[in-house]
C-alpha cells in the first residue's frame, strides 16, 4: 500500500513537471515570436505528394513573397488578404482569394500566437509540435533547441494537404518598398 502511495506521488510530480515544462516552452516561443518582425527562409513544400522548393520573405503582418525553384519560375505573393501567383516563364499572373485559408494563421502574428497558446503541445528530441483545432487542423513545428519555426501542416480550402518545412536564413530584415506588391492581372 505504501508503495502505491509513493508511485502516485512520483507520478503526480512527473505530470506537474511536464506541464510546467510545456508552459515554459510555449512562453519561450511566444517571447521569441514577439521579438520577430520578419523572416527570410528556404523551404520544401509538399502538396498532395508533389514536392516544391524555393525561398521566401515573410513580413508580419500578412506579407509573404516566395520564389519557387521550378521551370515555370513561379512567384507567390501574399499582401494581407490578396494572393497572386505569377509564372514568369509564361508571363501569366493568377489571383486567388485567401480570406478563408488556414494559411493566413501563419502570416498574422496574433493568430500564430493564439495557435501557440491554445495548441496541444507535443515535445520530442528535435521538434516541438503544436496542434491547433479551429475550422481546420493546423500543426506548427518548432526546433526543440533553438525554438525556431520549422514549418507547418495544413489542409487548405481546396482540401490540399500541405506540408511546409523551412530553414531560417535571417531574421528582422527590412525589405525594400514594393517587395510585396501584388502584380496586376494580365
Amino acid at each position: 500500500m505504501l508503495e502505491n502511495v509513493k508511485f502516485y506521488k512520483i507520478f503526480a510530480i512527473f505530470i506537474l513537471l511536464s506541464v510546467n515544462l510545456s508552459a515554459g516552452e510555449k512562453d519561450q516561443i511566444v517571447e521569441q515570436l514577439n521579438n520577430l518582425s520578419s523572416l527570410e527562409f528556404t523551404f520544401d513544400q509538399i502538396v498532395n505528394d508533389k514536392t516544391e522548393k524555393g525561398s521566401c520573405l515573410l513580413e508580419f503582418p500578412g506579407k509573404l513573397k516566395c520564389d519557387y525553384f521550378d521551370d515555370k519560375k513561379k512567384e507567390l505573393i501574399i499582401n494581407n488578404k490578396k494572393l497572386a501567383i505569377t509564372q514568369k516563364r509564361y508571363k501569366k499572373t493568377y489571383h486567388y482569394p485567401v480570406a478563408n485559408s488556414p494559411f493566413l494563421n501563419i502570416l498574422y502574428k496574433d493568430k500564430l500566437l493564439e495557435i501557440i497558446k491554445s495548441g496541444k503541445l507535443e515535445i520530442s528530441d528535435r521538434i516541438i509540435k503544436l496542434v491547433y483545432l479551429d475550422h481546420n487542423e493546423i500543426t506548427v513545428f518548432f526546433d526543440n533547441k533553438t525554438l525556431d519555426l520549422k514549418g507547418w501542416q495544413i489542409t487548405d480550402q481546396y482540401n490540399n494537404n500541405i506540408n511546409f518545412s523551412l530553414n531560417i536564413v535571417s531574421r528582422n530584415d527590412i525589405f525594400k518598398k514594393g517587395t510585396f506588391k501584388i502584380p496586376e492581372i494580365n
